[in-house]
Parts: structure tokens; C-alpha cells; sequence
């Protein structure tokens, strides 16, 4: 993933930067959160407070045009952000950690039901 900054600009009444941006991709188009990472990385900034206003695929190319902000704290950017578009750009949660979890459940379970069932002796 390629990426270049066409436009930056510092907003200090509302503790962010605003950037504009082409991406250049091999493949599929990349996922939100795919770009978040890459972006936060390459700015060094946390990936919590990078936020993917927009991003648009353009018509027969492998690029996208994206408008992301990046804020200076967590705080400010509750105040500023709609509800929709924090919840929008939150990280996924790890799903392998979860399926693990219900997994040793389950085995917990069975081993309960296989001990209540053998006769005593």
C-alpha cells in the first residue's frame, strides 16, 4: 500500500490534523482498519485517534481518496465526533480470543456431564 499526503492542515480550535490522501493498493481495496494501522504507523501516532472520515474508490484504478483526522486526545475527540463515526472506525475486537474462550468452555462442560454420568463405585 502506497501512500502520499496531497493535503495536510493543522486545525488548533479543534486538536486534530486534517489530511487528505491517495492510497495506491495492489489486490483488494483495503478495509478501514487496515488503513487506520497503516496511517497511525507511518505518523506515529496512536491508531485510537486516527479517525476515517472518508474514503472513496476511484473508478478503474487500484487508488483510494481518503479525508482522515488525526486528534491530539481521546477526550476531544468524543466532544467533536458523532457517535456513528467513532463506532464506525473502532478496532475490531480479536475474534480468536473469544472462539478459544467458548471452546474451553465447551470441553469444561463436556467433562462435567462425562463425570456426573460414570456410575460410583
Amino acid at each position: 500500500m502506497d501512500i502520499k499526503i496531497i493535503k495536510e492542515k493543522n486545525n488548533a480550535l479543534l486538536n486534530r490534523r486534517e489530511l487528505n490522501l491517495d492510497i495506491g493498493f495492489d489486490g483488494a481495496t483495503p478495509s478501514r482498519s487496515e488503513l487506520k494501522a497503516k496511517v497511525a504507523a507511518m505518523l506515529n501516532v496512536a491508531q485510537e485517534l486516527v479517525i476515517i472520515q472518508k474514503m472513496e474508490k476511484q473508478f478503474g484504478k487500484q487508488a483510494v481518496s481518503a479525508y482522515v483526522k488525526i486528534y491530539e486526545n481521546a477526550d476531544r475527540m468524543k466532544q467533536v465526533e458523532a457517535k456513528y463515526v467513532i463506532e464506525r472506525n473502532a478496532m475490531p475486537e480479536p475474534e480468536v480470543e473469544e472462539e478459544a474462550e467458548e471452546a474451553a468452555e465447551e470441553e469444561g462442560a463436556a467433562e462435567e456431564t462425562e463425570a456426573e454420568e460414570a456410575p460410583a463405585e
